[in-house]
């Protein structure tokens, strides 16, 4: 089961888990209502033929996927890809990640712009709206494989923070504001 909680200030290691002492966790519901990021859990050894992940995609419009693995070992530039990865921006589309193996965490910003701590594991399905600040990076294990799904061609150009005039972010508060009781 995924977990989330409220950050510290102090930035410490990018890749631990850094939380508030003690630390203040937030139950899914929470998380959806003062970010609007969604959580799925799904089965890695049956999702291809139980029909959750393709019910899903249905339901969402998801027309494109790929697979992508994070490590020293695959990934080019792997220390400068880390560091873009964690520099805070957003999307004009939603971020679906569905972990197949591995682990990592995205950070998102919520109601009055604290930053909360989403740990992804195996199995973990997350969708991050679009127009929401956030940041990904790896834990102490330097290794994720996920699936990337979107609507159409994949489009995955990040604006870094301030991207405040954006029509996506714009939308994003409105919904924020009626804590996404409206979609």
């Amino acid at each position: 089961m995924v977990r989330a909680w409220y950050m510290d200030d102090d930035p410490g290691d990018q890749r631990t888990e850094h939380h508030r002492n003690p630390p203040k966790f937030l139950s899914l519901e929470e998380l959806y209502k003062i970010s609007g990021v969604e959580y799925f859990k799904l089965n890695v050894k049956t999702y291809s033929t139980d029909g959750v992940l393709d019910k899903i995609k249905k339901e969402r419009g998801y027309t494109y996927e790929d697979e992508t693995t994070c490590s020293k070992e695959c990934l080019p530039n792997y220390d400068e890809m880390l560091k873009k990865f964690f520099q805070e921006h957003l999307h004009t589309d939603e971020e679906i990640r569905f972990i197949l193996d591995g682990s990592g965490y995205f950070d998102v910003r919520d109601k009055n712009d604290e930053w909360i701590r989403i740990e992804v594991v195996t199995g973990d399905m997350i969708i991050i709206p679009s127009g929401i600040y956030h940041r990904f990076t790896l834990d102490v294990k330097n290794y994720v494989k996920a699936k990337r799904f979107f609507i159409g061609e994949p489009v995955w150009l990040p604006y870094n923070r301030p991207a405040d005039d954006m029509e996506c972010r714009k939308q994003y508060l409105k919904k924020l504001e009626a804590d996404f009781k409206s979609i």
